[in-house]
């Protein structure tokens, strides 16, 4: 069975009502912190992630970029 519950003054308080005999044991455990996200200054930019791709494609139409839905699966042109 598991059961949660929070510290109040030093104690374990269930959030539901529980009624164990005296004497039960019981083992409680305490969920590991999720690890924080990286600090955004330590984040690359996009431009840092992308550079190695950054233009390499060669010989696409100059409108490319809006119509790339056009191009990929023929859907009308956007301009």
């Amino acid at each position: 069975m598991t059961f949660q519950g929070h510290i109040e003054n030093g104690r374990v308080i269930l959030d539901s009502p529980l009624s164990l005999p005296d004497g039960v044991k019981v083992v409680v455990s305490v969920p590991e912190e999720p690890a924080a996200p990286p600090a955004q200054e330590d984040l690359p930019t996009l431009y840092e992630r992308m550079k190695s791709v950054i233009g390499k494609a060669k010989g696409l139409p100059s409108d490319y970029a809006i119509n790339h839905d056009h191009y990929l699966h023929g859907q009308p042109k956007r301009q």
